[in-house]
């Protein structure tokens, strides 16, 4: 009894000290092996064996105790001295096994596999880096089958996705070829998969996205059979899901073909495809056929089809087409139906108040300057711009269809728009109103509307004002047109039309430095307003400053690229800058736009005609003449042309067309008996000379050939010719001998007049000289030709050039020295704009 207490005393010192020692290290032994659980060493574990072999391994748990508490617990001593481990009080039997010499704990207090003895040999490494650096990776063998496929699959969506890329950025062919690559590759890789054995796990998502980005690009490239083709493969193959939904692709592909009906039927098929649970997919393929039915003139059932969607999903585009439909059909009642459901469409778009900041707050002023512009912002912007013109464009072709009148219909459209959302319309209404009454020349009733706005806010009454100023400048009441661009521009100084108006005012006046400088103040209001750039241009040349002219329309040259009017212009500044050949470049370029336009031909000719190219110019007159007969300048140089080449006969027939254009004019008549004359027909041209003095009895030159070829032919009326001349040229003696007295009688009472009446007259006298030198210099140039046509050995020529020379007056004046400018015959095609300016309308 006293050894088993004495060794219960010792035991509980031991303990004592085993535990002083666990708080050194609490994590010691964390990777420590316990032996508990090796099950692979219970055959060499002595404790184990001797448990099974006795009584011990059958006995029932005890519950656990402190160490010491227990004489079960602990070993027991025996008169030999040998202690034999026994079970735990759990039942568990004890191995003996020790790591690192370490005895194993006796208690179930610690957790197992946790010791606190400093004399393991085992660190703390939870990461393992004792161990050493992990060993490398094996490279992966790409000979093997799987590899093989995995490599071609990146392959071929590498490809797709190259494809896609190219097509975005507008490559279109590289698209397809990158396309057409893919599905060679997605076929190896089927082949790969069977020769593999691996057929049942083809990849079919790989195999749909490759078909379906060929088939498109096809579509891209307008490669339509193929495309439909490819299309075809993908809806035909059952294992595709959805796929019914491309039948839509195909139908547009139909739609481009003209191929209507087919259109149909596969919008109609995709829809049977799809479930009403895609109501907006619907909602758009049923717009689709209604569009179709509409380029079929099939207007009831695209009326069906847009009503439906009226009533289920009402969209702005859907209701246009709808009053679109019954306008065709005429139903006036219906169109206001429409009307009406078009002006209550919901845009979903928040009120523009949200933009303005209400109070100090910098960050929320700031967040409000961030979204003031960002992308949603511009998408309401331009959806409620899109709807403004849909809902204008209707109110305008509804208008003169739903009443009696067109202004009934306009009131009528105005009343609808004024009680919606979209109010600030009504005005707009009310000023196309007055410019539909502007295209049907009522211009009294377009002033009278445009009127009635002087009361309204400021932008509706610079508008108003604005057109009023362009109606009464167009109708040449000046004064009243710079009363109202006065008034347009005090209603809003930064309308540019306004400011264009009062430009041209002033610039009919020829004060020319003041209207460039509204043109200016346009410009910088709205750098794009091509209007007062063209004006500009004009303005300058007619200062003189060729140079500023040409940098303006150039710059509107690259704004407007096929603007035969600017190239003309340009064309003409070159001219003025003495370069035809840059002149006849800009003038090539006016042709490829307007190829028959006869002015352009005729300017052409002239260039070439003044640079010794007589067979160009030939071509261009020509080609003039065929577009334009009339052309009396073209007429005449033709015949010059054909008399100096020796082909009188073909001179002919453009003096005679000559003739009947101006019948007043002797000199065309006498040029057709001239040409009788040169060709040898003597007979016909005494007629022509005959038909001349009955028309015109007291023409001198024609009573001097009449004699002439009366005495070369021995005929009887000579001496009544001859007679007749001699009267003739007595009056003109006479009346010149009075116009000359009358001349010195008027000398001599200026000379008696005042010096300031004197300088005026003397003035006047000299402009007058002027305008008759201008109204004669087409005649002398006509002359000159004449006078340098070879001559044809026959005495009619040499009578007296000079005296007939003197008869040929050109009747058309001071016009003939105006440039012909195509761009101001094209300017008069427009009904909204001036000879010289590029006057400015509101747009509607």
């Amino acid at each position: 009894m006293s050894v088993l207490l004495h060794n219960l005393s010792r035991e509980r010192e031991m303990e004592n000290v085993h535990l002083a020692v666990e708080e050194e290290d609490i994590y010691s032994g964390y990777n420590d092996y316990n032996p508990t659980f090796d099950s692979e060493e219970l055959e060499n574990d002595v404790g184990f064996q001797q448990a099974v072999r006795t009584s011990h391994g059958r006995r029932p748990p005890m519950t656990a105790k402190f160490p010491g508490t227990a004489i079960g617990a602990r070993p027991l001593a025996t008169a030999f001295g040998a202690r034999i481990p026994l079970a735990s009080s759990m039942g568990r039997p004890m191995t003996g096994a020790v790591q690192d010499g370490a005895a194993r704990p006796m208690t179930a207090v610690r957790a197992a596999g946790y010791t606190s003895s400093l004399t393991r040999g085992s660190t703390f490494d939870p990461l393992g880096q004792s161990k050493g650096p992990a060993p490398p990776l094996e490279g992966k063998n790409e000979d093997t089958p799987e590899e093989k496929i995995k490599i071609l699959e990146k392959k071929v969506n590498d490809l797709i996705e190259e494809s896609c890329m190219a097509q975005s950025i507008g490559a279109l062919q590289l698209a397809l070829e990158k396309a057409k690559e893919a599905g060679r590759k997605e076929r190896a890789l089927v082949r790969q998969r069977e020769q593999s054995g691996n057929a049942e796990h083809i990849n079919l998502d790989l195999t749909y996205s490759v078909l379906l980005n060929l088939a498109n690009q096809y579509a891209n490239n307008e490669m339509y059979p193929e495309a439909l083709n490819s299309y075809q493969v993908i809806v035909k193959n059952k294992m595709f899901s959805n796929a019914g939904r491309l039948k839509v692709n195909m139908a547009n592909i139909y739609v481009k073909q003209k191929s209507y009906p087919k259109a149909i039927k596969f919008y109609r098929m995709a829809l049977d495809q799809i479930s009403n649970a895609h109501k907006e997919l619907r909602i758009k393929i049923m717009q689709d056929i209604g569009v179709v039915f509409v380029r079929m003139g099939q207007y009831s059932d695209a009326i069906t089809s847009f009503e439906h969607i009226m009533s289920e999903s009402p969209n702005i585009k859907t209701g246009f087409n709808l009053i679109l439909c019954y306008y065709a059909i005429g139903d006036r009642e219906r169109m206001k139906k429409a009307f009406q459901k078009l002006i209550s469409v919901p845009l979903g778009i928040d009120d523009e108040d949200k933009y303005i900041s209400s109070n100090d707050d910098n960050d929320s002023n700031m967040v409000i300057e961030a979204i003031k512009n960002d992308k949603l912002h511009q998408m309401e912007r331009n959806l409620k711009v899109l709807a403004e013109k849909y809902i204008m464009t209707a109110a305008k072709l509804i208008a003169p269809a739903i009443e009696t009148s067109f202004a009934t219909g306009f009131d009528w459209c105005v009343d609808i728009v004024k009680s919606s959302q979209y109010i600030e319309l009504a005005n707009d209404l009310e000023i196309n109103k007055a410019i539909t009454y502007l295209r049907q020349k009522d211009f009294n009733q377009a002033v009278e509307t445009l009127k009635t706005f002087e009361k309204k806010d400021s932008r509706v009454k610079s508008a108003a004002a604005t057109n009023l100023s362009f109606l009464y400048f167009l109708e040449k009441d000046y004064d009243q047109a710079d009363r109202y661009a006065d008034l347009a521009m005090t209603a809003d100084r930064y309308n540019p039309a306004a400011l264009i108006n009062k430009g041209n005012t002033v610039f009919v006046k020829q004060d020319y430095e003041k209207a460039a400088e509204f043109y200016k103040e346009a410009l910088r209001n709205d750098s794009s307003c091509t209007e007062a750039l063209y004006n500009l241009g004009l303005t300058y040349k007619k200062l003189n400053r060729l140079d500023e002219a040409l940098d303006c329309f150039l710059k509107l040259h690259a704004i407007l690229r096929n603007s035969a009017q600017v190239m003309y212009q340009l064309a003409n500044l070159y001219e003025l800058l003495e370069d035809p050949q840059q002149a006849i470049e800009w003038l090539i370029q006016v042709l490829s736009v307007t190829h028959t336009d006869p002015q352009a031909l005729a300017k052409l000719g002239e260039l070439y005609d003044s640079e010794g190219d007589k067979s160009q110019a030939f071509q261009y007159y020509y080609e003039s003449f065929r577009y334009y007969p009339s052309n009396i300048d073209v007429i005449e140089w033709l015949g010059a042309y054909y008399i100096e080449t020796q082909f009188c006969e073909k001179a002919i027939q453009f003096f005679e067309r000559a003739t009947l254009i101006q019948p007043t004019q002797v000199k065309w008549q006498l040029m057709v008996a001239s040409c009788y004359r040169r060709s040898g027909n003597y007979q016909k041209a005494l007629e022509t000379y005959k038909d001349i003095h009955r028309k015109f009895p007291e023409n001198v030159e024609c009573l001097r050939f009449l004699v002439r070829l009366c005495t070369d032919m021995g005929l009887n009326e000579v001496q009544e010719y001859a007679t007749k001349l001699k009267k003739v040229e007595k009056m003109k003696e006479i009346r010149e001998q009075r116009v000359k007295s009358g001349r010195e009688s008027s000398s001599r009472g200026r000379r008696e007049g005042s010096a300031g009446s004197a300088e005026t007259d003397v003035k006047a006298g000299e402009r007058m000289k002027d305008s008759a030198h201008s109204s004669s210099t087409k005649g002398e140039r006509l002359s000159a030709k004449m006078r340098s046509l070879p001559g044809s050995n026959e005495p009619y020529e040499a009578s007296s050039p000079k005296e007939i020379d003197a008869s040929y007056v050109d009747p058309l004046g001071p016009q003939m020295e105006r440039p012909k400018t195509g761009a101001k015959r094209r300017v008069e095609d427009d009904d909204f704009a001036d000879e010289e300016l590029g006057d400015d309308l509101l747009p509607e």
